[in-house]
């Protein structure tokens, strides 16, 4: 359980992620690529109880984050399919050596949960899915009899094993679904997505597990430009400016683009804030884009791309705003998207 306080929250990252957790709009996320679990709070919540300053629980999850030592934020910005629209991000990254985790292959007990977020719950009983994720053991928690009875006996197997009882109970029985890493954990309350919820994720904190993406044995998207050496093991998502929670629409929101770009100039993988900017000045003084060439990677396109589409959102269209479209960010190329949501 954590102490109230996780190693080095003097830094700037604690005061940021400090101030997402006061902030309702901001969603959290821990895992793998093909292995998450995310912490949202829904309009309506009661109250997030604070059984310390670095954590929040509601009636349907919670995120807790305990050690901060020797993480690095990155934040980066995702081209859509949609033209006009871009998501965003906080990746919370390790060095890999310390990101590790413990890797089971096989359905594991692991005993009572003794670090759940609430006092209720550490005599429930946590097993660790053997899914062999590099950054994340994750784990379900329960106190049914009859399903630590199908998981006992199934001690020691892949989930995955064809005839293996384990998943099928699993989705059944709804247990709590518990992502630990290495600085922190995030709690899922509410039931799996699946035929019991409409083949929807419940709104607010839910989990996924996809099998395609973990084969792939990345530990995360293409899409997402960590520096080498870097895995990111937790996700802070600040309020959209385009967006609510649920990805719907809303009014165009200034102070959240706002807030965001100071987050990115501050933190954004080398050279991109700069180029947004470049692009930026030059679309605004009127340039014409024949004459400019822009560093060479998918990334550095995305990041012009993005820039345009926020000029346009920003100041509106223009005939050289329209040029530079033109020019650059036609239809969504299939390289520049992440590889599990094509063009």
């Amino acid at each position: 359980m954590p102490d109230g306080h996780p190693k080095e929250t003097s830094s700037e990252l604690g005061k940021v992620i400090l101030a997402g957790l006061n902030d309702r709009q901001t969603g959290w996320s821990m895992g793998s690529f093909g292995a998450i679990a995310e912490f949202h709070q829904v309009e309506g919540d009661p109250g997030a109880l604070w059984p310390d300053v670095f954590t929040r629980v509601t009636d349907r999850g919670g995120v807790a984050f305990t050690d901060l030592t020797d993480c690095t934020a990155v934040a980066y910005e995702t081209l859509s399919p949609k033209p006009d629209r871009w998501g965003q991000s906080v990746a919370l990254c390790l060095p890999e050596a310390a990101a590790r985790m413990s890797r089971r292959k096989v359905l594991t007990a692991l005993g009572p949960d003794h670090g759940a977020l609430l006092p209720e719950h550490r005599g429930a009983m946590l097993f660790d899915m053997g899914l062999d994720q590099p950054q994340v053991d994750f784990c379900i928690r329960t106190d049914d009899p009859q399903l630590i009875d199908v998981l006992t006996q199934a001690e020691g197997q892949s989930l995955f094993t064809p005839g293996n009882p384990a998943m099928p109970a699993i989705m059944a029985a709804h247990p709590h679904r518990i992502a630990v890493t290495r600085i922190g954990r995030v709690e899922v309350f509410q039931k799996i997505g699946g035929p019991d919820t409409g083949g929807k994720s419940p709104v607010g904190p839910h989990t996924h597990i996809l099998p395609k993406l973990m084969a792939t044995g990345r530990t995360h998207s293409a899409n997402t430009p960590i520096p080498e050496g870097l895995v990111p093991v937790a996700g802070l998502h600040p309020a959209s400016a385009l967006s609510d929670q649920l990805g719907r629409d809303k009014p165009w929101d200034p102070a959240a683009f706002a807030a965001f770009q100071a987050l990115f100039r501050d933190w954004a993988p080398s050279g991109q804030a700069e180029l947004k900017a470049l692009v930026r000045d030059l679309i605004a003084a009127g340039s014409q884009p024949d004459d400019f060439a822009p560093p060479p990677g998918r990334h550095m396109r995305a990041a012009v791309r993005i820039a345009i589409r926020q000029a346009a959102r920003e100041d509106g269209e223009t005939p050289t705003l329209t040029a530079w479209r033109a020019l650059f960010d036609g239809a969504a190329k299939p390289e520049d998207l992440p590889p599990e949501h094509p063009a």
